[in-house]
C-alpha cells in the first residue's frame, strides 16, 4: 500500500482544518516546499497536494507551489482542489503534477470530467469521492449533494476511473481511525484502486486499511501532530 502525506494550501502555507471546516485553520508550516523536501529525505515516494483556497475559489489558485514542489523534488504529485475547467486541468499538469484530483467537478460537471478521463486515462485523472454520511460533498466541502458516494463510484468506474481518493469528512482531522467499515464495502462492490484519507491516527490505522485491501492511504494531521513520524512510515514503507 502506498504512504501519500497531504500538504493542504491557504495563503501559501501548509495548513490542516478539522471536517474541512475553514475556521479551523491550523498553519504548521509557512514553506510548503520545506515540507515536501522533508518527506522526500525520509523516503516518500508520493504527494496529496491540496489547493483550498482554489477549492474555495472554484479555479486553481496555489499553482505556483505545485510547480515549485514538483521541479525541486522527486514526488509523485496528485494535485487537487479548484480544478473546475480544462485551463485549471492544463495549468496543473503544466505546472507538474503527475496525476489530478477532480471531485467537485465530477458531482457537478459529468460531461467535462468524462472528457479528461478519456483524454488523459483513468491512470492520470482520479476521482475524488468525498463524502458526509454517505453523501458526496463540494466545493472544498461547503456544499452537500444527495449523490450516493457508492452509486457515484461505480458509475465512474464504468466510465474508465481507476483510482478513487474517499475521505469521510466526518473523521476528517479528527485522529480517531479511519472509515474501514466504508473502505470495505468499497472495495467489495468495485475493483477501483482505493486511496483511504481521513481520520488515521495511528500505524495501526495505516496496518488495517492495508489488510481490507486499499492501495493507499493519505494522511496528514497525524504526521504534523506527531502521532505518526517519517521514521516510522519510511520503515513501513
Amino acid at each position: 500500500m502506498r504512504i501519500i502525506p497531504a500538504i493542504d494550501i491557504i495563503d501559501g502555507k501548509c495548513v490542516r482544518l478539522t471536517k474541512g471546516d475553514y475556521s479551523t485553520k491550523i498553519v504548521y508550516n509557512e514553506n510548503p516546499l520545506e515540507v515536501a523536501k522533508e518527506f522526500e529525505a525520509n523516503g516518500i515516494k508520493h504527494l496529496h497536494l491540496v489547493d483550498l483556497d482554489g477549492a474555495k475559489s472554484k479555479r486553481i489558485v496555489n499553482h505556483k507551489i505545485l510547480e515549485s514542489i514538483a521541479s525541486a523534488t522527486n514526488l509523485s504529485i496528485d494535485f487537487g482542489g479548484g480544478l473546475k475547467s480544462d485551463e485549471d486541468l492544463k495549468i496543473a499538469l503544466e505546472s507538474g503534477a503527475n496525476q489530478i484530483t477532480g471531485g467537485s467537478i465530477a458531482a457537478k460537471n459529468r460531461p467535462v470530467f468524462l472528457d479528461w478521463i478519456k483524454r488523459y486515462g483513468g491512470e492520470k485523472i482520479i476521482l475524488g469521492a468525498d463524502c458526509m454520511n454517505r453523501k458526496i460533498a463540494t466545493d472544498g466541502w461547503l456544499e452537500s449533494s444527495e449523490l450516493d458516494i457508492i452509486e457515484f463510484i461505480q458509475n465512474y468506474e464504468l466510465e474508465g476511473v481507476q483510482y478513487v481518493i474517499c475521505t469521510d469528512i466526518s473523521k476528517d482531522g479528527m485522529l480517531q481511525g479511519p472509515s474501514i467499515d466504508l473502505y470495505k464495502e468499497i472495495i467489495e462492490v468495485s475493483k477501483v484502486k482505493l486511496i483511504a484519507s481521513g481520520g488515521i491516527a495511528n500505524l495501526q490505522d495505516l496496518i488495517d486499511l492495508k489488510e481490507i485491501g486499499c492501495e493507499g492511504a493519505i494522511l496528514g494531521k497525524a504526521i504534523y501532530e506527531g502521532k505518526v513520524t517519517l521514521k516510522e512510515l519510511r520503515d513501513l514503507c
